[in-house]
């Protein structure tokens, strides 16, 4: 202890923008005390953190109904992360030099509660792993969709955090056709190449709708959706009977140049959904908690054998985390985007 620095320093939000997205002139880096663990607390020295697109929507304001507090001005960025243990109270179940998970991201060290610090263990190979938003894919395709062997399956923001694992996670559960979204036409070939999708459309290059009845000629059973907007306009056209829909984000609202994200409205043919039964889901991995041991499970053996991969970009120094931020708004990356201190 006697070893530890006097000052941590963590991204706060220092201003809001007065009109469309966050930019990094509006976080600082702040140099504050090393903060001093209060009872049931350990001392954790952050090593990962992940910048997640969705932090946009709880800048400013936030929703109601979710377990994640909005970010005002003078406010320190929150997110999972991966640290190691300095201190730890006596029977805890902690250990000094402990990796473990927690949601207290971008600061370098950080009194966690102890019953927020998960240890890593060795379930997976690569502490980075535990970063994947992979957990999310999989509960909506296995609890909502109930994908089946077979199925046509459009992923939408096909190459973020979340749908570059959904895609992979698709393939393995027995999607006979793989077709997914995205912003570029660099990020829908590596999305061919490298994450197994038969066809990517790329947003913006002509009507989404048309691009999706070429991809899928004969209809998609499954929509797993981050965007919303035309994107979920068109799954619903292209939806055979019975086909499950599984919302999980809505980047067409949340990363909108205008509004602050917390609302992403899209009017769809609800004739169309009497018609073909189709189901519509929105998913929270917090509602079932029992995905995320299974998932770890699973993912686990399918990283050891070469099954899947965790597509991620590594940014070095927490220094370089709002510009991170501001890239991932923009969807430059492929994959999660990671912090490493």
């Amino acid at each position: 202890m006697s070893d530890l620095p006097r000052t941590s320093r963590e991204i706060r939000l220092t201003a809001l923008p007065e009109r469309g997205l966050p930019r990094p002139e509006h976080f600082g880096l702040v140099q504050a005390p090393l903060p001093v663990p209060g009872e049931g607390e350990a001392l954790v020295r952050n090593r990962l953190f992940h910048v997640p697109a969705a932090l946009r929507t709880v800048i400013g304001g936030g929703l109601t109904d979710t377990p994640f507090p909005a970010l005002f001005p003078g406010d320190t960025l929150f997110g999972a992360a991966v640290g190691e243990v300095v201190s730890a109270p006596a029977g805890s179940g902690l250990t000094s030099g402990e990796l473990v998970s927690h949601w207290l991201g971008w600061r370098e060290y950080a009194a966690v509660p102890v019953a927020g610090c998960t240890p890593l263990g060795d379930l997976l190979p690569d502490p980075a792993a535990h970063l994947a938003q992979g957990w999310t894919a999989y509960g909506a395709l296995t609890r909502a969709a109930e994908l089946r062997p077979g199925d046509t399956v459009l992923v939408t923001g096909g190459a973020g955090a979340v749908g570059s694992l959904a895609g992979q996670i698709a393939r393995l559960l027995g999607a006979g056709r793989l077709v997914g979204s995205t912003g570029s036409p660099e990020k829908a070939e590596r999305m061919v190449a490298e994450l197994g999708y038969d066809a990517v459309l790329v947003r913006g290059a002509e009507p989404f709708a048309e691009q999706l009845a070429k991809a899928a000629p004969d209809g998609i059973d499954v929509l797993f959706d981050n965007v919303g907007g035309e994107q979920l306009r068109a799954a619903v056209a292209a939806a055979r009977p019975g086909a499950r829909f599984a919302l999980v984000g809505a980047l067409s609202g949340q990363l909108a140049a205008e509004g602050d994200g917390t609302a992403a409205p899209v009017e769809i043919d609800s004739f169309q959904l009497i018609l073909k039964r189709i189901a519509v889901r929105g998913y929270s991995g917090l509602d079932h908690p029992d995905v995320l041991e299974e998932w770890n499970s699973r993912f686990g053996g399918w990283l050891r054998s070469g099954e899947i991969s965790f597509p991620q970009v590594r940014i070095q120094g927490i220094e370089r985390a709002p510009q991170a931020l501001h890239e991932v708004f923009g969807g430059r990356h492929l994959g999660t985007v990671v912090v490493e201190l």
